[in-house]
């Protein structure tokens, strides 16, 4: 387990898109090293059933991310039971792939703007003061190697991807412009993880005659994204970390 700052058991993380495999894993590595993790999911039952995954004191919350009023109320409710939040880790997302171009619908890049940019702009709007006032602020959202090399069949997942990816930079710079305006040192950091694919465990068994070649282990995701509170914010901020083993 990566090294984790001496108050991180003061410190609040959100983590969307907590119902999957990648948000339990992250969720359960936060609250194994001490920080107080909140994660939200869109069905009571799944994020519920996820948060018990994650360990006792893991809080489930339900919130439509791709609703810019849900994601304020979300934060007022968090707000007013926990403080501010001193980290997020956005991890919704979701997957679509066609033959080519022409074959690109127009319902799999509605699925695919609302899982990686709507919600993404939303929550990094309602909560960026907080990450901008905390003294270990940090944005992490996971992105795929595939937006380095776009092709025809995943034109649509390359492109959603990618304008995540820009947004996310773009909260950087701003982090860094504030830090800079106030005359003081950067605390906070945007920061997007690079992976090909995530695997878990139960992947693993279900295709025991698959090996998965170049995939990210879920678990290695999370001790990934612990170890991002123990690095100084200019070591971060605007940078694209490749998680590929």
């Amino acid at each position: 387990m990566a090294p984790v700052p001496d108050h991180a058991g003061g410190l609040n993380v959100l983590v969307t898109g907590g119902s999957g495999p990648s948000g339990i894993a992250v969720a359960r590595a936060l609250h194994q090293a001490g920080f107080r993790v909140f994660t939200v999911g869109s069905d009571s039952t799944r994020i519920d059933a996820a948060a018990r995954k994650a360990g006792d004191g893991v809080t489930p919350l339900v919130c439509d991310l791709a609703d810019p009023a849900d994601v304020q109320s979300l934060r007022k409710t968090l707000t007013g039971t926990a403080g501010l939040m001193d980290g997020v880790i956005h991890l919704v997302g979701g997957w679509r792939g066609a033959k080519g171009i022409t074959d690109q619908s127009d319902a799999d890049w509605d699925f695919l703007e609302r899982g990686a940019i709507t919600t993404l702009r939303n929550v990094s709007r309602v909560f960026y003061s907080d990450l901008a006032a905390a003294g270990t602020g940090r944005f992490a959202m996971v992105s795929s190697t595939a937006v380095d090399k776009p092709t025809a069949a995943t034109a649509s997942y390359v492109a959603a991807k990618a304008a995540a990816e820009t947004w996310t930079l773009a909260m950087a710079e701003g982090l860094a412009r504030g830090a800079a305006d106030e005359g003081t040192a950067l605390r906070a950091a945007a920061v997007v993880l690079v992976v090909k694919a995530l695997v878990d465990a139960e992947l693993r068994k279900a295709h025991p005659e698959r090996t998965f070649p170049g995939a990210t282990d879920v678990e290695d995701l999370a001790a990934a994204v612990v170890g991002l509170f123990s690095r100084p914010a200019v070591e971060l901020n605007g940078r694209r970390l490749l998680l590929t083993p």
